[in-house]
């Protein structure tokens, strides 16, 4: 198993490239049009030279605004923390609920209701008979 293993390697590198360049938008591909890029990948993707080279020099890398890193971002942009007991939202999202569950409820025992009286009608009429 594991002389195949590099074998799987260069095999996941080479998809992971031919897509990554595949799914890039062409203004963020640098250098090259993206055809060439697409046709290097794939030409020099058992020598790792065209997945290496698009990974390295074919994309640009988006620094984050503001010049933090990604983690501080996140840590900086998180929402609070709300319980959902606290959460207004989700607390009307029940109530709705409620009345929907109410409402049916209501419809039910009416229908209930309704073939309750029609059974004993016909009842009524075949004991007349």
């Amino acid at each position: 198993m594991l002389r195949y293993l590099p074998f799987l390697l260069v095999l996941a590198l080479w998809i992971y490239a031919f897509i990554d360049c595949l799914n890039t938008p062409e203004e963020e591909v640098r250098g090259l049009p993206k055809v060439v890029w697409v046709i290097i990948i794939l030409l020099f993707g058992e020598v790792l030279v065209g997945p290496i080279a698009w990974l390295a020099a074919g994309k640009r890398r988006h620094a984050p605004a503001g010049g933090s890193t990604p983690s501080e971002w996140h840590r900086n942009h998180r929402a609070p923390f709300v319980a959902p007991d606290d959460n207004p939202e989700f607390l009307q999202s029940l109530k709705e609920e409620n009345k929907k569950d109410e409402t049916l409820l209501k419809d039910w025992e009416a229908d209930l209701r309704r073939r309750e009286e029609e059974l004993k009608r016909r009842e009524r009429e075949q004991g007349k008979d």
